[in-house]
């Protein structure tokens, strides 16, 4: 409980300031509104339910791309990790398309999908692969050797090795790179949204934007901002679960 009541000083201070600085006249209201107005505007388009549709499009869009992500990212880094024959083959590849910019594959993506929801996943999973990938072939290329040596002395076979030993000694570094590829995959569904006409919270933005209705457009950066700390609490209680000897260490 004190741990909870610290963490919330600095941003009700902020927020004291800034209600403060509006009401004063120090900040323009057409560019920073009080804050009472923002959520006077959150609370408005959750009574009215304007605010459910977008919102369930962004999130929905999010974890297909960070489910997609994620798989690929520890299947292909699982392989690479374990296998000297498959880092060769891959790395170079691989290597060549991590510095891609996952914004600047968008017009690509509308070329080959269209504006379509296929072509939002395809981009957030493009973007968010990379963390999940890099984490898990870490895990798999940094396992203890003498567990390897142990493993091929008790002949045990290659199915359970995997998933006795190497899965779990991985598992830390995967979680790792699951959460980092949660919050780009939110960040680049709200942008994809804003570049490409979707229907989603980061459509509404930038919508809010144009038309100068900024408690509107700063509600709809409060709902991402407690969207994002709440989808990684959840991964960070899985985690704490799944892990309960890496928290008893």
């Amino acid at each position: 409980m004190k741990r909870a009541i610290l963490a919330l000083i600095l941003p009700l201070g902020l927020l004291a300031a800034w209600q403060y600085a509006a009401a004063a006249g120090f900040l323009s209201p057409a560019y920073f509104p009080a804050p009472l107005l923002t959520f006077e505007a959150l609370h408005d388009s959750i009574i009215t339910g304007s605010l459910w549709g977008p919102f369930a499009a962004t999130a929905v869009r999010m974890f297909e791309g960070w489910f997609v992500a994620s798989l690929l990212g520890i299947l292909l880094g699982a392989l690479v990790g374990s296998s000297r024959t498959a880092r060769e083959f891959l790395q170079p590849t691989l290597e060549f398309l991590r510095p891609f910019p996952a914004s600047a594959v968008i017009p690509a993506a509308i070329l080959i999908f269209g504006l379509s929801n296929s072509m939002v996943i395809w981009v957030i999973a493009f973007g968010s692969v990379w963390p999940v990938l890099l984490s898990t072939l870490h895990g798999f290329s940094t396992i203890e050797p003498r567990l390897k040596e142990v493993s091929l002395a008790l002949e045990i076979p290659p199915s359970a090795y995997l998933r006795k030993i190497a899965l779990p000694s991985a598992l830390p570094d995967m979680f790792t790179g699951v959460r980092i590829s949660l919050a780009i995959a939110l960040i680049l569904a709200v942008v994809v949204e804003m570049q490409s006409a979707q229907p989603g919270l980061g459509q509404n933005i930038l919508l809010a934007q144009r038309m100068f209705r900024s408690p509107e457009l700063y509600a709809g950066i409060v709902v991402l901002g407690l969207f994002g700390f709440v989808a990684s609490w959840i991964l960070d209680r899985a985690e704490r679960r799944l892990l309960v000897w890496k928290s008893q260490r």
